[in-house]
């Protein structure tokens, strides 16, 4: 009897589980198993490692053998055991040292030719193998700059199961041809222009769609700040072609680069979903995703069949959910952001296990006034009946819009904000530079704390721990009391205008900057004034 260990991972949702792939060779008839609760996928592996090992010109056991996958007790699948069941067969053969591959962990899908095609998620895979103890991974040639995001662990990158027997056993390694690899297809449609097309990744400051290009729109433009600066949910609502979108494009340039841990947990949730592009290993600019209104709930909070993969929520991740069109979005569909709003993170049960998935992601939504669009306060142009407006206004519910923080009304342009010669507003790099300010007086009072921005402070501690200036709240305890305003709706206030405070270089939030913050919220004006900032944008 023969035997033999490799390891490789198993990904559940976007942490890794460590597998030991065991070869059991015996006398019998010529017979290959595989076992350890394997999806079909792996399953099929057994066809595509032997076909491998043969065109790699190794000679393939004929015996009985016998191939577990331990902890039986967790979910596998994927194609990315493919090379470790390869080595574990020839180590049982002893086609190359079985101690060799020991302390390998092996992680990549083997093509029939035996070439070595690269697979999702190699980054979490990498980092539980190392938080196990592992130092040494084989991967894919092309994902080894994803692999070595990892400290501490040594990464050989290898093109052709032929090459990795070479090294395994001490021999010239051979030269192959590298295998192109390109983002998934499938889920690149999530990402949209303004964020790299395709990718997902946004571009820095100044390289992307400029606020410069928003004629008008004080106020909006306004709330785009405050959004950016504490981590705010915005709701946009205005007649087509009043500049929603362009703001929302917008907004992703003006958020600061991920820090270290952002990029790989942004990183880690990209690699599972198999949108990183070539060359890109690193996620260093919060991510921008615009799911088209048809998406279903599965696409948007994650899902699929066996263990959930990644959806919309978890892509935007550390970055931008921008929902144009949200009342076309189904109801169901909508109102279960409301969990991960709150939590910033999904759990997904499906009957292949359950699943955790980040989600704390910056929401903005765009509406029309009406289906017709041109429902404004004078009413011209605009059809609909009463009931009509009432139903599509529903269709985003109360408790949804009760977690969005900002809300504004984007009216028409003005013609000569639109016609102005040299009137361009604020670049994005000059928001970006006074968000940035801002983000560092949060960070200096929220040190020591699990929060980095105002919009993840509980109420409670905002209360308690850093109270606004004496008679600041008196506006909205009012509107608490009339029942216009929940108690969530004023830690909400709180928060924003704690945000507002930080943008102007103030201490405490006063007055001014809690009746900001409660016209922002509810989009009712109430005369207070507006920053300096804001002022000079358009």
């Amino acid at each position: 009897m023969a035997f033999a260990r490799a390891c490789s991972v198993a990904l559940v949702g976007v942490e890794g589980v460590v597998v030991e792939v065991q070869a059991d060779l015996e006398p019998g008839v010529a017979a290959f198993t595989l076992v350890g609760l394997p999806d079909k996928s792996l399953v099929e592996s057994r066809d595509r490692v032997r076909a491998a090992v043969v065109n790699s010109g190794a000679e393939w056991p004929q015996r009985k053998l016998t191939v577990g996958l331990s902890p039986a007790s967790v979910p596998k699948g994927g194609s990315g055991f493919d090379l470790a069941v390869a080595c574990a067969v020839l180590g049982a053969s002893e086609r190359v040292d079985p101690r060799s591959i020991t302390d390998l962990v092996l992680i990549g899908e083997l093509g029939l030719d035996g070439r070595v095609r690269p697979v999702r998620g190699v980054l979490p895979a990498v980092l539980a193998a190392a938080e196990a103890g592992y130092r040494q991974v084989v991967v894919p040639e092309q994902t080894v700059g994803e692999a070595s995001l990892v400290p501490g662990v040594s990464v050989l990158g290898v093109r052709s199961l032929r090459q990795l027997i070479a090294v395994l056993n001490d021999e010239p390694v051979p030269e192959e041809e590298p295998v192109p690899e390109g983002p998934d297809p499938m889920l690149a449609g999530l990402m949209v222009p303004g964020a790299g097309v395709g990718t997902g990744l946004a571009t820095a400051p100044g390289e992307g769609p400029d606020l410069a290009d928003v004629a008008g729109q004080r106020m909006a433009r306004l709330a785009l700040e405050v959004a950016a600066a504490g981590g705010h949910h915005l709701l946009l609502t205005g007649p087509p072609g009043a500049g929603k979108t362009m703001l929302a494009e917008r907004l992703v340039g003006v958020l600061p680069a991920l820090t270290r841990q952002e990029s790989l947990e942004v990183t880690a949730v990209h690699s599972v979903a198999g949108i990183l592009p070539p060359g890109q290993p690193l996620v260093s600019r919060p991510p921008y995703c615009a799911p088209h209104h048809s998406a279903t709930m599965p696409s948007l909070v994650g899902g699929g069949n066996g263990l959930p993969r990644p959806g919309a929520v978890s892509l935007a991740h550390r970055g931008v959910l921008f929902l144009d069109e949200a009342p076309e979005f189904a109801s169901k569909v909508l109102d279960a952001l409301r969990q991960p709003l709150e939590s910033g993170h999904v759990v997904v049960a499906r009957s292949g296990g359950v699943v955790r998935l980040p989600a704390r992601f910056l929401m903005v939504l765009a509406a029309n006034p009406c289906p017709c669009g041109q429902h404004t306060a004078q009413g011209a142009g605009c059809e609909c009946p009463p009931s009509v407006i009432r139903r599509y206004a529903a269709r985003m519910s109360g408790p949804l819009l009760d977690r969005v923080d900002l809300r504004v009304e984007v009216e028409p342009v003005h013609r000569r904000d639109l016609l102005a010669q040299g009137g361009r507003g604020e670049t994005s790099a000059q928001v970006a530079e006074r968000i940035r300010t801002a983000r560092e007086r949060t960070a200096a009072r929220l040190d020591g704390t699990p929060w980095t921005v105002n919009g993840e402070v509980p109420g409670h501690e905002l209360r308690t721990r850093w109270p606004v200036a004496p008679g600041a709240l008196a506006a909205p305890e009012r509107d608490l009391e009339r029942g216009l305003l929940t108690a969530r709706g004023l830690d909400r206030v709180l928060r924003v205008a704690w945000t507002i405070a930080d943008l102007a270089g103030r201490a405490c939030p006063g007055p001014q900057d809690v009746e900001l913050a409660l016209e922002l919220r509810t989009g009712v004006s109430r005369g207070a004034p507006l920053p300096v900032g804001a002022r000079g944008a358009s």
